[in-house]
């Protein structure tokens, strides 16, 4: 998966890194794997997470305090999307589905709600790791 549009040396190298990536990152980790590439300060990799946030192709999990590349060529067309965490070998699957959306949308409306974002988290324990 490529982003568009063009990116900086810095966002490229932080997202070749997270396309990469088994498990979710911390911008911590992110910058002990990109350092040998002349990025050196947290501060850096920061900025880059946060174009790369902008753009749609990487999304930041709110639980874990860390980051993953977007699953998906068509994610940044959803308003909602969910992660599934598992807490035992971290792999994160990620999935939009037209129902929660509709059952949320219909809430939001009767509440008078306006979100800003919608990203929905579950823990819990993957297929492979309860095996």
């Amino acid at each position: 998966m490529s982003p568009q549009p063009r990116l900086t040396k810095n966002q490229d190298l932080v997202f070749r890194v997270l396309v990469d990536a088994e498990t979710p990152l911390s911008a911590y980790m992110i910058l002990d794997q990109v350092r040998e590439f002349g990025i050196r300060a947290p501060l850096q990799v920061y900025r880059a997470l946060d174009k790369l946030q902008s753009l749609g192709v990487v999304h930041r999990l709110e639980s874990l305090n860390a980051f993953v590349a977007c699953a998906r060529a068509d994610c940044q067309r959803h308003e909602m999307v969910a992660f599934a965490i598992c807490d035992k070998c971290r792999h994160v699957s990620e999935f939009s589905d037209a129902q929660v959306k509709a059952y949320l949308d219909n809430w939001m409306v009767g509440a008078q709600f306006l979100a800003n974002q919608t990203a929905i988290e579950i823990r819990g324990t993957c297929r492979a790791c309860t095996r």
